[in-house]
């Protein structure tokens, strides 16, 4: 334990972080004025697997149940409470040693670079999970991917129908004209964006994805709404996608592509897309300049993975002739997203844990609450970049923008199916 408390007494300065060692003895760090958050080492190597690299260590941990937070408290305090932290005193917990950082940030290089036959390994691992997991704490709509809160008191589906009315306004797409043109979806999830433009502009949707059973169901739902021969979806890499489309939809694709491929990225979709045509890359983004993926988030959730930094990402776009038409930073929206996806989860525990196990059941607690903290008080956000071929796509202000989103926005209204449910 005694490596593990030198850390904490270092860090620890708002709030307060109880931890009881496997032998009962009891270490205090932080305010002890402020509500303690607890947790317990069930046994006597735990303390250890921690300090020696938190980043992997804590959520490892967790997930075996060797680290166990105390009631009323749950593992989304501790979380938020010690990066807090971590983030005010000058960056991430990191381990001790040059040398494994250094070869942690050289694993952390090679696993972005994503060919075919592992980027589709990589998608399949996180997004095959069952249908009834996902169900369980998405909206009905299965957004999964930053949800737009207008009023923080919003609902999640209310959100998620804002975000859709915020893309589509972006794209600049017009009823009637737009029953002409032609959608290209990279990265299209359950199909629900794509979904969503046909039925409100009848715009022609491909879709196109690596995950399997997304495909499956994402075309289960066109049929379902009598639009199959308009909105289609296909399990294929975007690098073997032909044609020429209009519009083009990148929403929390990009964080799968790796650095090493952003090039080869923006270079397909610039010859993809017609000469007036508009794109919207949606993506989580960095804060600040280009960096790495922890280690447990490579190793458990998103292998391949990368958030990029805005500097990566206008240099890739300008390599590949765009030009940037508008650039948004969406800040606190995802964390209130985190947060109700935790919140939802957390109460079909069950549910989950039946459909998987308990350690699954820790894994995805720690993953969302490590990613709301995140966005809440760490350097990520999320990025919303419009880029045309000419520049004369787009008006000359963005006050389409606004008042498109809003026109949308006030053509749905949220269903209340998730509240009836929880």
């Amino acid at each position: 334990m005694w490596l593990l408390d030198k850390m904490l007494r270092a860090l620890v300065r708002d709030g307060q972080l109880v931890v009881t060692d496997f032998d009962g003895k009891i270490h205090s760090y932080g305010d002890p004025a402020a509500d303690p958050v607890r947790i317990r080492f069930t046994d006597k190597g735990a303390s250890f697997h921690v300090a020696r690299d938190p980043r992997i260590g804590a959520g490892e941990a967790y997930m075996d149940g060797r680290l166990v937070v105390e009631p009323p408290h749950d593992i989304r305090d501790m979380v938020l409470l010690v990066m807090r932290n971590a983030n005010r005193s000058g960056g991430n917990i990191k381990p001790p040693g040059k040398l494994r950082r250094a070869l942690d940030w050289a694993a952390a290089k090679g696993d972005q670079i994503n060919l075919r036959a592992k980027a589709s390994t990589n998608v399949t691992h996180h997004y095959d999970l069952t249908r009834e997991f996902y169900e369980l704490f998405l909206d009905e709509d299965r957004q999964y991917t930053m949800a737009y809160f207008r009023d923080p008191a919003n609902s999640l589906e209310r959100a998620q129908i804002d975000k859709q009315a915020l893309i589509a306004a972006k794209l600049r797409l017009e009823p009637g004209r737009a029953e002409g043109m032609r959608l290209l979806d990279i990265g299209c999830g359950w199909g629900g964006l794509g979904l969503y433009l046909n039925r409100h502009f009848g715009i022609e949707v491909l879709g196109v994805s690596l995950a399997p059973d997304q495909v499956r169901f994402a075309n289960e739902r066109a049929q379902a709404a009598g639009v199959a021969d308009r909105v289609k979806f296909q399990l294929i890499d975007y690098r073997d996608v032909t044609g020429q489309f209009d519009r083009i939809t990148s929403v929390g694709m990009i964080e799968h592509v790796g650095a090493p491929h952003f090039g080869e990225y923006f270079a397909k979709t610039n010859e993809l897309l017609a000469d007036d045509g508009i794109m919207l890359t949606h993506t989580i983004g960095r804060t600040g300049p280009p960096g790495t993926t922890d280690k447990w988030t490579r190793k458990y959730i998103f292998p391949g993975g990368y958030i990029p930094a805005m500097s990566e990402l206008v240099a890739a776009l300008e390599r590949t002739k765009w030009e940037i038409a508008d650039i948004e930073v969406l800040r606190y929206h995802y964390a209130h997203t985190l947060a109700e996806w935790y919140a939802r989860a957390s109460r079909h525990e069950a549910e989950i844990t039946a459909l998987y196990d308990a350690r699954l059941f820790r894994m995805w607690q720690f993953y969302l609450a490590g990613a709301e903290q995140s966005f809440r008080s760490g350097g990520m956000v999320n990025f919303h970049i419009q880029s045309v071929k000419r520049r004369d796509a787009v008006p000359m202000t963005r006050d389409y923008i606004g008042a498109e989103a809003a026109r949308l926005a006030a053509l749905d209204e949220a269903p209340e199916w998730h509240l009836a449910r929880d």
